[in-house]
C-alpha cells in the first residue's frame, strides 16, 4: 500500500536557501506578476466575470500553488483553457454556481493526489490533449471577434455556428478606429520580444493603445473605441471570504462541469510542472502538485475568484527571469497585490479591442497547428480521438469533449491490447530452437501425441482471447481429448479472461476433453487460484513447463 505523502517543494528549498537565490525569485517574481496582470484581466473578461476577479485569481491560487504546491517554479493563475468552461457554467447555474463547481473541483484534485493519479493523469492519450486544446483556441478567438472590430451586436449567440453566422450579419457595423487599436495591439505583442525579452508585449500594448485610445477621445473626441470601465465597474476592495450556500441538488448537478475543471486543471498543471522540469533539471513531486492545486482552487472562489491552474507561459517567463523556488511565485502574488490595490482603478481606461488583441494571441500560441498536422499523419485512430475531441470541443463544448475522448480513447486501447493477444496452434510437434521453456538434453523435437491439441496464449489473457480459442477450435474437425494451454507469455489475466477460461474449460468438459495448463507464472497463479479455478480443472492439471504438461496429457491420452 502507498504512503499517502505531502511535501510542498517550498519546505525542501528553504532548507538551502540564501540570499542570492532570493535576489533572482525577487527579480524573476516581479516580472512574472507584470506579466500576469494583463493575462488576468484579460482571462477574467474573456470568461463572463469582471476584470478584478482575473487578478484575485491570480493573487491567492498564485500564492497557494506556490506554497503548497511540489514544483519549485510552476506558477498559478487563471489560464485560457478554463475561458470556456467558465462562460458555459456562468450562463447556465450562474456566478453562484461556478463558485461551487470551483470549490468541487479543488476536492476533486485533492483527492488525486491523495490517490497518487498524478502518474496516471500524465498518462492521457496526446491526441485528446491537443484536440480539446486547439479546439478551446478556436472558441476563445471566435469569442473575440465582436471586441476585436467593434461591432455593434445586441447580443452574440453562445453557439458556436450561430456565432460566426451573427458576425457576419453584423459586420457592417465595424468600428474602424476599434479595428485598428486591436490589429495594432496583436503587432506589438508579436514584435516586442525582438527587442526585449524581459518586457511582456501584452504589457507594452496595453500601455500603448490605452494612451493611444485617450489621446484619440482628448484631441478628436473619438469615442467609439469601448473600454473595460464602459463595461465593468472596478473595485480595488479585496473582497472578504464567503462560503456559498450549498444544496445536495445543485452539487449533483454541478459533478460533471467540476469533474472537467478537475481534470483539465489536472492535465494543464502536471503538463506545465513536466515541461519546467526539462528546463531546471528538476522533478516535480506529481500527486503533491495536485494537492497544492485543489487548495489553490478551494481558496479562490472563497474570494470571488474563478478556477486556476498551472500556467506555461507564465511558468516558462518565471524560469527564463532567473526564478528558481516557489518563493519566485509568491512574490509574483505579492506583485499582483498591490498593483490590485493601488492600480486597479486605472484599468478602467484599457480598450477591450486591446484585450482582444491579446487573447488572439493567446488563443495562436494554444492552437499548436503543428502538433495537431503532425498527429493528422498517425494511425486513423489517433485521428479519429484528435477530430471528434476537436469537432465536439467546438460545437459542443469542453466537459463533452472530455467525457466523450476519454470513453473512445478507451475504447481503441482496450481494442489493441486485445489485437496484441494472439492465440495459436502448434501442431505436430515443438522446436526446442524456438523455444525458452524446454527441458530436454539434446535438441530433439518435443512430439504432441495423437488425441492432444497445444494451444499458446501470447500477451494478456483479455475478452477477446477466449473468443478466439472458440474460433480456432472450430476450425479442426476431431474432438481431442487434451487440450494443452500455454500460458507462459501471459502477464496477466482479469476477471473477463477467468471467465472465458472457466466457460471453456466446461464446455471442454461436456464434451469429454480435459484442458492441461502450461507454463503459468506466479501473478497469474495467484489470481487463478485467489478466484477457485482451479477447482474445475484439477490441481494436478497445472504444469510449471511444457515437459510436464506432455506427460500429463500422455497420461489422460493413455
Amino acid at each position: 500500500m502507498k504512503v499517502l505523502t505531502f511535501k510542498p517543494k517550498l519546505i525542501s528549498t528553504l532548507r538551502e536557501y540564501n540570499r542570492r537565490t532570493f535576489a533572482q525569485d525577487l527579480m524573476a517574481g516581479l516580472i512574472v506578476g507584470i506579466v500576469a496582470l494583463p493575462l488576468a484581466i484579460a482571462f477574467g473578461i474573456a470568461s463572463g466575470v469582471s476584470p478584478e476577479k482575473g487578478i484575485i485569481t491570480a493573487i491567492v491560487a498564485g500564492f497557494m500553488v506556490s506554497v503548497f504546491g511540489g514544483s519549485k517554479v510552476q506558477i498559478g493563475g487563471p489560464t485560457g483553457a478554463f475561458i470556456i468552461i467558465i462562460y458555459g457554467i456562468i450562463q447556465q447555474y450562474g456566478m453562484q454556481g461556478l463558485t461551487i463547481a470551483t470549490l468541487m473541483a479543488g476536492v476533486f484534485l485533492i483527492l488525486f493526489g491523495l490517490l497518487h493519479l498524478g502518474t496516471i493523469i500524465k498518462y492521457i492519450p496526446y491526441p485528446i490533449v491537443v484536440g480539446f486544446t486547439s479546439g478551446i483556441a478556436v472558441t476563445i478567438f471566435t469569442t473575440q471577434i465582436k471586441d476585436l472590430f467593434g461591432l455593434t451586436m445586441t447580443t452574440v449567440p453562445a453557439d458556436f455556428t450561430e456565432k460566426w453566422i451573427a458576425y457576419m450579419h453584423d459586420f457592417g457595423t465595424i468600428d474602424w478606429w476599434t479595428t485598428l487599436i486591436g490589429l495594432a495591439s496583436i503587432l506589438i505583442i508579436v514584435v516586442t520580444p525582438r527587442f526585449s525579452k524581459k518586457i511582456p508585449g501584452s504589457l507594452v500594448a496595453i500601455i500603448v493603445m490605452t494612451l493611444v485610445a485617450l489621446w484619440l477621445k482628448a484631441q478628436y473626441g473619438i469615442t467609439s473605441i469601448e473600454t473595460i470601465g464602459d463595461r465593468f465597474s472596478i473595485s480595488s476592495e479585496l473582497p472578504e471570504a464567503s462560503m456559498p450556500a450549498l444544496s445536495w441538488d445543485v452539487i449533483k448537478s454541478l459533478v460533471s462541469p467540476a469533474l472537467t475543471i478537475a481534470i483539465l486543471g489536472a492535465i494543464e498543471s502536471l503538463l506545465s510542472a513536466t515541461v519546467a522540469d526539462g528546463v531546471i533539471g528538476d522533478h516535480h513531486d506529481s500527486n503533491t502538485e495536485l494537492i497544492g492545486q485543489g487548495l489553490a482552487n478551494l481558496a479562490s472562489p472563497l474570494f470571488g475568484g474563478i478556477p486556476a491552474t498551472g500556467a506555461i507561459a507564465r511558468t516558462m517567463t518565471n524560469i527564463n527571469n532567473g526564478g528558481r523556488t516557489p518563493v519566485a511565485g509568491i512574490v509574483h502574488a505579492a506583485v499582483l497585490l498591490l498593483i490590485f490595490l493601488f492600480l486597479m482603478p486605472l484599468a478602467q481606461y484599457i480598450p477591450m479591442a486591446c484585450l482582444a488583441g491579446v487573447l488572439v494571441v493567446v488563443s495562436y500560441g494554444m492552437c499548436g497547428w503543428r502538433s495537431f498536422a503532425m498527429l493528422m499523419k498517425n494511425p486513423k485512430s489517433d485521428v479519429t480521438v484528435l477530430l471528434i475531441t476537436f469537432v465536439l470541443t467546438i460545437i459542443f463544448d469542453l466537459t463533452v469533449a472530455i467525457e466523450v475522448g476519454l470513453i473512445i480513447a478507451c475504447l481503441l486501447f482496450m481494442k489493441r491490447m486485445a489485437e496484441t493477444t494472439d492465440v495459436k496452434v502448434v501442431l505436430d510437434e515443438i522446436d526446442p530452437n524456438d523455444e525458452t521453456d524446454i527441458r530436454l538434453e539434446n535438441n530433439e523435437h518435443l512430439v504432441i501425441p495423437e488425441g492432444v491439441e497445444v494451444y499458446e496464449i501470447n500477451g494478456p489473457y483479455f475478452f477477446g482471447a477466449g473468443n478466439r480459442f472458440e474460433e480456432i477450435m472450430a476450425t479442426f474437425g476431431d474432438r481431442p481429448k487434451v487440450r494443452i494451454i500455454r500460458m507462459r507469455k501471459v502477464p496477466f489475466v482479469d476477471s473477463t479472461g477467468i471467465h472465458n477460461l472457466t466457460n471453456l474449460c466446461l464446455m471442454s468438459r461436456k464434451e469429454g476433453i480435459q484442458v492441461v495448463l502450461s507454463g503459468v507464472n506466479p501473478q497469474v497463479h495467484k489470481v487463478l487460484e485467489h478466484a477457485g479455478f482451479y477447482s474445475i480443472v484439477g490441481r494436478e492439471n497445472i504444469c510449471s513447463h511444457i515437459n510436464l504438461a506432455l506427460e500429463r496429457a500422455r497420461e489422460i491420452v493413455g
